[in-house]
């Protein structure tokens, strides 16, 4: 495994986060998502990523059981405030300060830690002034409940607005959690430039794009039996979008790449984003040990120019790139 800093800080976290959105609490059982975890540690995976959204704050609980024995200074721990828990009343969403400070309270007794390493807006809220979610978040930092402060698909203005504001109050934000993939690169023309001018890193999600970047979807083939495109809980509405046989016949173009590089098409796909001065490091989900074990081999690699360009002839035409896509629901209560 190895490590890049966070951002413009001296915080160093793992190529390879391991995140546990559709999965932990969800799609999988207990005991097998504490295996997920235990792969990820014995594959050099430091960092670990979560919200109290997924599964309504028990994706939280299995990641705090699951890390409880480990040395917690060994670790980067990272969680997110703003969707809807509990009994999802009026005030239990959203970035105002109520809820923000509630919320750090809830994930630090779930995730059975003093702090986090970095606490996450995950998304933008119209609806509270930005001045007081910032001064919400410069409390925590002083307080000792959450070390870094991050952002989750902000976009530039955004970005830029809260990054001022941040400085005024004695803290940076030093991290974006975007979706980032062959096939989503939304962040590219605004985003990335933005956040690099500002002392930002990207931690990106969707790598594999749900999982169609590995190549296990077949144009005109029914998917997989166990694949996230059938599951009803969730996993098939996020990954719909990717299911065209357009699409799918423009990725089964990257098995000969993938082969060139010595790579199964999942590890391109992740190493391609790695490749982004600007990522940190990419999110990997699993539902089984041995998918970590598979994919974490794409950290550390460096893919040439040739592969690059490769990539870009098969996939660059398909990509979504409209920086308009990363975008904040309009209203808490959407």
């Amino acid at each position: 495994m190895e490590f890049r800093y966070l951002g413009n800080s001296g915080f160093k976290i793992s190529e390879i986060t391991f995140g546990n959105w559709l999965t932990h609490g969800s799609q999988v059982e207990n005991d097998v998502a504490t295996q997920c975890v235990r792969a990820a540690l014995d594959a050099g995976i430091s960092t670990f990523d979560t919200a109290d959204v997924y599964a309504n704050t028990a994706a939280e609980t299995v990641l705090g059981k699951a890390l409880k024995d480990e040395r917690r200074e060994s670790l980067e721990i990272f969680t997110k405030v703003f969707g809807p828990t509990g009994p999802k009343g009026h005030n239990d969403l959203g970035l105002s300060r109520k809820h923000i400070m509630e919320a750090i309270n809830g994930s630090l007794t779930r995730l059975q830690t003093d702090y986090v390493d970095l606490y996450q807006a995950h998304r933008y809220d119209y609806e509270t002034p930005l001045e007081e979610t910032m001064q919400a978040f410069a409390d925590i930092v002083r307080q000792g409940k959450a070390l870094y402060i991050g952002v989750s698909e902000w976009t530039a203005a955004q970005i830029r607005d809260g990054h001022a504001l941040a400085k005024e109050l004695g803290f940076q934000l030093i991290s974006n959690q975007p979706q980032y993939s062959m096939l989503w690169r939304v962040i590219e023309a605004e985003v990335v430039p933005t956040s690099e001018e500002l002392g930002l890193s990207q931690i990106v999600w969707s790598p594999i794009a749900q999982g169609v970047l590995s190549g296990k979807y077949h144009p005109g083939k029914p998917a997989p039996e166990g694949s996230r495109a059938t599951d009803a809980k969730g996993g098939s509405k996020m990954i719909e979008r990717w299911m065209s046989d357009e699409v799918l016949t423009g990725v089964q173009k990257l098995k000969p790449i993938a082969d060139e590089a010595g790579l199964t098409m999942a590890q391109l796909s992740i190493a391609w984003v790695l490749q982004n001065p600007n990522v940190a490091s990419a999110i990997m989900g699993a539902s089984r040990p041995e998918q970590i074990e598979k994919n974490v081999a794409a950290a550390g690699v460096k893919l040439d120019a040739g592969i690059m360009a490769k990539i870009d002839d098969v996939i660059g035409p398909l990509a979504e790139r409209d920086p308009a896509q990363t975008k904040s629901p309009a209203s808490r209560e959407a």
